[in-house]
């Protein structure tokens, strides 16, 4: 483990998971297990007939869901970026020419 890295343990669903990570990921991490756990309770609560595998596979696709579309609305942003700048380019041509 180098200097910029640590310990910690991540409590999911009642269960401590030891990390080594970097220092400066670490809210990120821990940010990470409270979505995990707040998801597991919510699922719970509209599922109460399901075992912990059932509910973990639910979350795990909850977040792989959320995930996945976000995704796709950065890579809309970036082509919308990229549509702008062109209409930008466009523009500033087409003054050019007129002022010729």
């Amino acid at each position: 483990m180098n200097k910029d890295q640590f310990r910690i343990n991540i409590r999911i669903e009642g269960r401590v998971y030891p990390l080594s990570i970097d220092r400066k990921d670490e809210e990120r991490h821990r940010l990470a297990a409270k979505t995990v756990n707040e998801t597991v309770s919510k699922f719970r609560n509209l599922f109460q007939d399901k075992d912990s595998q059932d509910i973990l596979a639910m979350v795990a696709f909850q977040i792989a869901l959320e995930h996945t579309e976000l995704q796709e609305r950065e890579d809309k942003s970036l082509f919308m970026d990229g549509l702008k700048d062109i209409s930008d380019d466009i523009s500033d041509f087409l003054r050019e020419k007129v002022t010729e």
